[in-house]
């Protein structure tokens, strides 16, 4: 850990506003839609609205045709929608939406070599994939469809709060591969552990995998896990420590973040729904996230994993230097309700506790 003592790391990383100290170098993480100006970078983030999904998701996409075409290049364009349930669609990817990405992907001459993939957080992910008729897409589209849990992993080391230890957690290798371009088509939802879940952690937490037969209740199969739980780092530092960290190594290249219909209150399972009807698209994760979050009305002082990848230059989070093409931010802006154990979240924004 260089020359940093585990106290004052403990001090600078767990504490506050999580002064971060060991951030990454931002050349290796620009991403397409930055534009550097001086000292200042700037990014842009499409901002649509209506009564389609799809339509909504293909317009947001629009101005970055070309960025998209180059960026994509002869590798695999990977899909990863939001199942974090297999037959709650509230909680999950919309297939319209997907469909929008792959008409939009049509549109550039980017259709031969695409795969919806993901690791559904509890049961079989082909199961989520055909309630949400997610297989219908293969009628009109070359697309494939790739369980996560049935490919290759590799092992990533994250952070638990409660031994302050690195542990291994199983890692698709899927999504860690350089040959693949990874659009996060994410569901615009709070959540009880790190407030909200937009593009970046659709990616994170859909990339652990889990053992065929793994299901959380009585059904699962004896001696069955899932990786995913580790990477919660037992507590809210820790989920938001590791999302932060496992950044620098898996984030998307493309976000894609569906507000048609919200999710608030006990998100990212329970919560109720809200009719937003916005669609945010970016080639620069951090700026989407960053107007999604703003969309939604929560303070984006008090999401920590989101803060602690602005200090470390990971993408654009100042909404002075984000271009919003399309819709006004102001102009749609909804409050959602936060979880009920909110103030045990906000832990992060006391010093010293």
């Amino acid at each position: 850990m260089n020359n940093i003592s585990r106290r004052n790391f403990l001090r600078t990383s767990v504490m506050g506003g999580f002064a971060v100290t060991f951030a990454a170098p931002s050349n290796i993480y620009a991403p397409a839609s930055q534009q550097s100006q001086g000292n200042v970078v700037r990014s842009s983030v499409g901002l649509t609205t209506g009564n389609n999904r799809a339509d909504m998701a293909f317009r947001a996409l629009v101005p970055y045709s070309k960025q998209i075409r180059q960026a994509i290049g002869n590798r695999r364009v990977i899909l990863k929608p939001n199942n974090v349930s297999i037959d709650i669609p509230l909680c999950a990817t919309h297939v319209d939406t997907l469909e929008g990405i792959l008409e939009f992907l049509k549109s550039i001459k980017k259709l031969d070599n695409v795969v919806i993939a993901e690791s559904a957080a509890n049961g079989p992910t082909f199961d989520g994939f055909s309630n949400y008729n997610y297989f219908s897409l293969a009628k009109k589209y070359p697309v494939r469809f790739v369980d996560l849990d049935q490919e290759k992993s590799q092992i990533l080391y994250v952070f638990d709060e409660k031994d302050f230890r690195p542990h291994p957690v199983r890692f698709s290798s899927v999504l860690l591969s350089p040959d693949s371009y990874i659009v996060s088509v994410a569901r615009m939802k709070t959540h009880d552990r790190a407030i909200a879940t937009l593009s970046l952690k659709n990616i994170i937490f859909g990339a652990p995998v889990k053992d065929q037969g793994f299901t959380f209740g009585r059904n699962r199969k004896e001696g069955s896990r899932s990786d995913k739980a580790i990477v919660h780092g037992s507590g809210f530092r820790g989920i938001n420590y590791n999302l932060y960290d496992v950044s620098s190594r898996l984030h998307p290249h493309l976000a894609v973040i569906d507000g048609f219909e919200g999710m608030e209150g006990n998100g990212p399972n329970n919560g109720t729904p809200v009719d937003h009807r916005v669609c945010v698209a970016s080639t620069d994760w951090l700026a989407a996230d960053r107007v999604g979050i703003e969309l939604m009305g929560i303070d984006y002082t008090t999401v920590a994993w989101l803060s602690y990848c602005a200090q470390a230059g990971r993408g654009t989070a100042d909404l002075n230097n984000i271009e919003i093409i399309g819709e006004k931010i102001s102009d749609h802006i909804k409050h959602y309700k936060l979880s009920d154990n909110i103030d045990k979240q906000l832990i992060l924004k006391n010093p010293g506790v």
